[in-house]
């Protein structure tokens, strides 16, 4: 197993539709760890950490829309190197 860190940038209609807490739900499912929190730009950040295998994954479920209220327009990604890797998955 490979653990990786993400950090994405979800531009769209994301705010105010359920975004990160969909996202969260996805996240834990896969076992990650992180968060999804709001931009004043309006924009969601997501850092993901786990498995190469399930944060590319869930990179893919927030590129391929994320949840059905939404509206992705681009997502932004990042590999980040962490000092100590975050616990469960946090909205905020």
């Amino acid at each position: 197993m490979t653990a990786i860190c993400k950090r994405a940038w979800v531009h769209g209609s994301v705010q105010g539709v359920g975004f990160r807490y969909t996202t969260q739900h996805e996240a834990r499912a896969r076992g990650l760890n992180g968060y999804a929190r709001n931009l004043d730009d309006g924009s969601v950040e997501v850092l993901a950490c786990g498995e190469e295998k399930e944060v590319e994954a869930l990179i893919a479920w927030l590129k391929a829309g994320g949840p059905r209220s939404a509206r992705v327009d681009k997502v932004l990604t990042e590999p980040c190197v962490l000092q100590e890797q975050p616990a469960g998955f946090t909205t905020g």
